[in-house]
C-alpha cells in the first residue's frame, strides 16, 4: 500500500509539473528557454520581491482604507497582483476568473458558462451591439457572451500580460472577430463618450478604491438608454464589524484578492444612482434556491499539499521562479477565508445590480456631478 501510495504521489507531481510547465509557457510557447520563464509580465529574478511589496501594502486593508494617498497606488498593486496570479489561476480554476452558484446535475463549467450569459441576457445583447467587459481578465466572459449574444464585445483590463492571454484565447476559439482586448485603467477608459450599447463586470469592480469612480466611467461610455450589468463583491447585513472573526474574513478576502476595502451591499445601489444611473434590479445571486459558490474551494488537506509540493519542486529545480511557493500558500489561505465568508453568509461575490442609463439629457444630469 505505501509503495503504491510513492507511485500515486510521483505520478501526481509528474503531472502537475507538466500542466505547470504548459501554463507557464513552453520553449515554443515562448521562445525562450525554462530558465526564462517569468510570472505574467515579472521577470523571474524579481517574482519573490514583487510578492513582498504585494503583501506589504495589502496586509492592512484598512489603512488603505483610510488613505487617500494608498488609495492612489491601488491600481499599481492590481496589476502586480495579476502578474501574480494570472497563471496559476489558469491552471487551477480556468480562463474566467469569477464565481457562480452551483448547479444540480451541472459541471462547473456549465454554470460558470450559464452565470456569464445571465449577464448577457441581462443587458439585452444581441448582434450588432458593441458591448463593454469592464475588468475582462483574461477573457472567460466576454468569449462565452459573445458566443452567446453574437455581440461585438470589448475588453478593458489592466494587466498587459492579461491582454496577451484573451487575445490568444480570442484566436483559439476563432471568436476573435467579435472580441477585442484593451490594456487600461478602468478609472480612466480610453473610449469615447457614449460608445456602446451594453456594458457588464462581473467581480472586477472590486478592485476600485471607489466605487462611484469606475460607475461614473462606465456611465460616461455608456450611450442613453443603455443597459449595465455588475457582479458585485460585498459584505451583508450579516457581516458584524465589531465581531473579530467577522473582521479576520473579510480582511482575509481583501489581503488575498487585492481589494482596498469591500463595499456594503447596502450601498451598491446608492452609489450607482449618484453618478446619474437608474437602478432597474437588485439581487444577491447567492441566496437560496441558488447553490454554494463557495464548494470550488473547498480543497481537501491532500490535494492542497499535492500542489504544493508541485510547486515546491518546481522552484527546487529552477522551473519555476522564487516566490510562487508564496503566491500559492496566500492563495490556499485566501480560498479559506472566502469559504468562510460563503458559509457564513457574511460575504456575496455575486450581488447583481442592473442599472440603465436614462434617456433624456434632463434625467442623465441627476447629481450635478453626473459622470464625473
Amino acid at each position: 500500500m505505501e509503495a503504491a501510495a510513492l507511485v500515486c504521489t510521483a505520478a501526481l507531481v509528474a503531472l502537475g509539473l507538466y500542466w505547470f510547465m504548459w501554463v507557464m509557457g513552453s520553449a515554443e510557447q515562448k521562445g525562450k528557454r525554462a530558465v526564462d520563464l517569468k510570472m505574467g509580465s515579472i521577470s523571474r529574478d524579481k517574482v519573490q520581491d514583487k510578492y513582498k511589496q504585494y503583501w506589504s501594502f495589502f496586509r492592512r486593508p484598512e489603512e488603505i482604507n483610510e488613505s487617500s494617498a494608498e488609495k492612489e497606488k491601488v491600481p499599481a498593486f492590481v496589476d502586480t497582483f495579476y502578474n501574480l496570479v494570472t497563471d496559476i489561476y489558469e491552471w487551477g480554476w480556468g480562463q474566467s476568473f469569477h464565481f457562480s452558484p452551483s448547479v444540480p446535475g451541472r459541471s462547473h463549467r456549465d454554470a460558470t458558462r450559464l452565470h456569464e450569459e445571465r449577464a448577457a441576457d441581462l443587458i439585452g445583447a444581441r448582434p450588432g451591439h458593441r458591448i463593454l467587459d469592464v475588468g475582462c481578465g483574461v477573457g472567460g466572459p466576454m468569449r462565452a457572451i459573445a458566443a452567446h449574444s453574437r455581440s461585438n464585445v470589448v475588453g478593458i483590463t489592466i494587466n498587459e500580460y492579461q491582454v496577451g492571454r484573451a487575445r490568444a484565447h480570442n484566436r483559439k476559439a476563432g471568436l476573435d472577430s467579435l472580441c477585442e482586448v484593451v490594456c487600461g485603467n478602468f478609472l480612466q477608459m480610453p473610449f469615447p463618450d457614449a460608445s456602446f450599447d451594453g456594458a457588464y463586470s462581473i467581480e472586477a469592480t472590486c478592485h476600485a478604491p471607489k466605487l462611484e469612480d469606475v460607475y461614473g466611467e462606465i456611465y460616461r461610455v455608456l450611450k442613453p438608454g443603455a443597459l449595465y450589468v455588475s457582479y458585485e463583491w460585498v459584505t451583508t447585513p450579516l457581516y458584524r464589524p465589531d465581531d473579530p472573526e467577522h473582521v479576520e474574513v473579510i480582511q482575509g478576502i481583501e489581503r488575498g484578492d487585492a481589494l482596498p476595502g469591500l463595499r456594503r451591499q447596502d450601498e451598491v445601489a446608492d452609489i450607482a444612482r449618484k453618478v446619474g444611473f437608474e437602478v432597474v434590479q437588485e439581487e444577491d445571486l447567492a441566496r437560496p434556491p441558488a447553490g454554494p459558490w463557495w464548494t470550488r474551494l473547498q480543497m481537501g488537506r491532500i490535494a492542497y499539499w499535492r500542489n504544493h509540493l508541485v510547486i515546491k519542486a518546481l522552484t527546487l529545480l529552477g522551473i519555476a521562479p522564487r516566490g510562487v511557493t508564496d503566491v500559492h500558500e496566500m492563495l490556499y489561505f485566501t480560498a479559506v477565508h472566502l469559504s468562510q465568508g460563503g458559509e457564513t453568509g457574511i460575504f456575496t461575490p455575486m450581488h447583481m445590480i442592473l442599472c440603465r442609463k436614462p434617456l433624456t439629457a434632463a434625467a442623465a444630469a441627476g447629481d450635478s456631478s453626473g459622470a464625473n
